[in-house]
């Protein structure tokens, strides 16, 4: 099957029906889906809603209506975040495109509880369980009819295949991490391990909720701040660059690493980040780092390896950054590199974000590469 023929398959699962939603993995077309469902309910007195997380997304539906012509039912839609869709008049629309509806949240149950029209989700990650606020949102509003997701697309030769690499790194034992004390006087150094340590000790000492929540986010904080992935990340890119000759992608978890990692990033406080990216786009450049921005929205032609610095069991997020390496030629196969501390929380969150993939393509290894 083309994606064209599973298009007409997931428009025919929302004929007649009011409310809806669609789950369909990154690269088989949810934005040109979206368009051609406008104009399936197109009329000039009718007025659309397109939601979305970011504006870099509206941007894609705007650019793929001029792409596909379909102009005409851009006319009549307006565009909103998921921020902002509560500031929006529920009377004033006829149809509703929640694009990444998977960003639902109790809070706008407000705006669509005085909402009458249609509503059309689209995600390339539903929620997994109805009993999460997620769940309860899209079960509620844009209940999922039809599922084509990453495997079903890659054996149906709509997205290319993919390998994941797990890289499981040591903490280091030596004194690499700056311990200030309250008004930024360095006290002294300690390990990334007796850092991690300690703040296990802490949340397993946790009394109250708020103990707990602040124990966790600052232990999650640590392993963030750590260098020895960034060290890692150096000597793999390189020999990525230097070796296979492959276009490489980095997700930096700041912009500060971001910087750090390449001569070259993408992110909102880089005056050079759209140069970077086209050049990157037009093969130029081999190697580009970015944070979020780049996860949803935005395609680079043949892209086969990438760098996930950071996993922390969110599944969306790993999808989405995943997503980015499954627009190949179908008989080509994309690297994924995601780097895990070993015997760490980080071993859990990776596997979390890992779930929804194949197994049999996860590879998880110990590298005994020397860092320090």
């Amino acid at each position: 099957m083309d994606k064209t023929k599973i298009q007409e398959i997931a428009l025919k699962h929302t004929h007649k029906v009011k409310r809806c939603g669609l789950g369909l993995a990154t690269g088989v077309g949810k934005t040109l889906l979206g368009l051609k469902h406008m104009e399936k309910e197109y009329s000039p007195l009718k007025k659309y809603l397109v939601v979305a997380p970011k504006k870099a997304i509206m941007e894609e539906w705007r650019s793929q209506a001029v792409l596909f012509n379909k102009t005409k039912v851009i006319s009549i839609t307006d565009f909103t975040t998921y921020r902002s869709l509560n500031k929006q008049n529920p009377k004033d629309y006829d149809v509703i495109y929640l694009d990444e509806c998977h960003s639902l949240l109790e809070s706008h149950r407000e705006f669509l509880s005085q909402y009458n029209g249609k509503i059309l989700g689209l995600t390339g990650t539903p929620p997994k369980y109805r009993g999460s606020e997620k769940g309860m949102m899209v079960y509620d509003y844009c209940p999922i009819v039809w599922n084509y997701l990453t495997d079903e697309a890659i054996d149906d030769k709509i997205l290319n295949d993919y390998k994941i690499v797990v890289h499981m790194i040591q903490l280091t034992t030596k004194p690499v991490i700056p311990v200030t004390a309250r008004f930024g006087k360095l006290n002294f150094n300690t390990s990334e391990r007796k850092s991690y340590n300690y703040w296990s000790r802490r949340l397993d000492n946790a009394a109250t909720p708020k103990e707990i929540n602040i124990a966790r986010i600052q232990r999650m904080k640590a392993l963030k701040d750590f260098p020895s992935k960034e060290r890692y990340t150096k000597i793999l890119a390189h020999s990525i660059e230097n070796t296979d000759k492959d276009k490489c992608l980095i997700f930096a978890n700041t912009q500060e690493q971001a910087d750090k990692l390449s001569e070259h990033s993408y992110h909102s406080n880089n005056i050079n980040s759209e140069e970077n990216l086209k050049l990157f786009k037009e093969g130029k450049i081999n190697r580009l780092s970015c944070v979020l921005q780049l996860s949803e929205g935005v395609n680079i032609p043949n892209l086969k390896q990438g760098i996930i610095m950071h996993a922390y069991g969110n599944e969306r997020k790993a999808s989405q950054r995943i997503g980015r390496l499954l627009r190949l030629n179908p008989d080509d196969t994309s690297i994924i590199h995601i780097l895990c501390y070993k015997d760490t929380i980080d071993e859990t969150w990776v596997s979390n974000a890992l779930d929804s993939f194949d197994s049999d393509k996860v590879i998880r290894k110990d590298f005994n590469i020397k860092i320090w």
